[in-house]
């Protein structure tokens, strides 16, 4: 959610698995490199503008290596429920960074928010 992640390739090349998918809160199917060429454009990623505000962050690890992140956020009034899965990628050594595999946001309907 860092402007200067989502401007840089190699930052944020870093942090997505080379199998990433994403669902995103518009219901678009984004891949590993359509999201690395996008992610400078796409709202929240200029350094003066706006920025996604995370909060009710959870965490489960669901096996070694995999881990299941739960977290909601909010920009220019809209709320969006956010699901990611973490992961260690195959032959990678224990110890090493997790990177995300999948993610999935879906807004929250104005009925359904909480103060």
């Amino acid at each position: 959610m860092d402007p200067a992640v989502r401007l840089s390739r190699a930052l944020a090349a870093a942090l997505l698995d080379p199998e990433f998918v994403e669902v995103g809160a518009s219901g678009r199917r984004w891949t590993y490199e359509e999201m690395l060429d996008g992610l400078p454009t796409m709202a929240g990623s200029a350094d003066d503008g706006p920025r996604h505000e995370p909060t009710d962050f959870r965490g489960v690890v669901l096996a070694p290596g995999l881990v299941h992140l739960t977290y909601e956020t909010l920009r220019d009034g809209r709320r969006v429920r956010r699901s990611s899965l973490w992961r260690r990628g195959p032959g990678a050594p224990e110890g090493s960074a997790l990177r995300m595999y999948y993610h999935q946001g879906t807004p929250v309907p104005e009925a359904h928010r909480q103060p």
